[in-house]
């Protein structure tokens, strides 16, 4: 009998490029069928909490809050090679001048907001849609903005200036690391057995979108026609890479190292104890 799995992901186009192949139907998933819901990442993160789908992504931050629903993947993340999401203001300043700006932010359980925690302490902020925050500093309701999505690549066409680049910044104080945006996640009360297939199936869709790019690309691009192709291909090439088929050792650590430093600090309430599906 077939059995169905419902799997998050994000609009974003790197989500969407990962999933090409078991999406589009060309890697045969046997007996298991699946449903695939689409929400902006602040969304996944709270639903990660109660647990309500069997495979979602989400970010690493929010894996803080699940209460062990949920076990890592190590394939199908997203991190960032000395780069990562940004924040932007409409002049250049210094960090003792971000310190006192209100920030349009896509969620506070993004791991780019734990990481602008990290980095500048406690600040004033008020959440909004991911895809609305250049809007939000270029007509000034925000005095600055977290960027986590494509915007990263486009918000000097709004006048725009990159204050921080957060996954720099990252890499210069851990020595290296990359920035663990999302990741991947199957739900802990799966059938071991049944949570391995799904795991090989995804991992099997992250390869194929990466062997046949040009479909896969256009495939993320359907539902974003006014996503301009190079940024797309651009984004993707950031974070759809050797990492997101096995983010390795020093992946892990990343995930680990940012929980940790989220806790040393007082952002997180209590300390995470991770669990990786392999």
């Amino acid at each position: 009998m077939a059995q169905r799995i419902t799997i998050g992901h994000s609009p974003d186009s790197d989500d969407i490029f990962m999933i090409y192949g078991l999406a589009s139907g060309q890697i045969d998933s046997g007996d298991l069928l699946f449903d695939f819901v689409a929400r902006d990442i602040e969304t996944l993160n709270h639903w990660a909490q109660e647990g309500r789908l069997e495979v979602t992504a989400m970010s690493a931050h929010a894996f803080a809050y699940t209460k062990n629903r949920y076990r890592i993947l190590s394939h199908g993340a997203s991190m960032g090679e000395n780069y990562g999401p940004i924040v932007v203001t409409r002049r250049p300043c210094t960090l003792d001048e971000l310190r006192q700006m209100t920030f349009a932010i896509p969620g506070t359980l993004t791991s780019g907001f734990l990481m602008l925690r990290l980095l500048l302490g406690d600040f004033s902020y008020r959440q909004t849609r991911f895809d609305t925050i250049l809007e939000e500093v270029a007509n000034g309701k925000a005095d600055a903005g977290l960027v986590i999505y494509e915007g990263q690549l486009t918000f000097e066409r709004q006048g725009l200036r990159q204050a921080v680049d957060l996954g720099r910044w990252w890499h210069e104080q851990t020595g290296g690391l990359p920035f663990p945006l999302s990741i991947n996640t199957l739900r802990s009360d799966l059938d071991p057995a049944l949570a391995g297939a799904i795991s090989s199936l995804l991992k099997q869709s992250v390869r194929f979108a990466l062997e046949h790019r040009q479909e896969a690309l256009a495939y993320a691009l359907r539902d974003n026609p006014l996503l301009d192709l190079t940024i797309a291909n651009t984004f993707i090439d950031r974070y759809v890479n050797f990492r997101t088929l096995d983010m390795g050792p020093d992946g892990r650590r990343a995930i680990a190292e940012l929980l940790a430093r989220g806790y040393r600090q007082g952002i997180l309430p209590e300390a995470v104890s991770i669990t990786f599906l392999d």
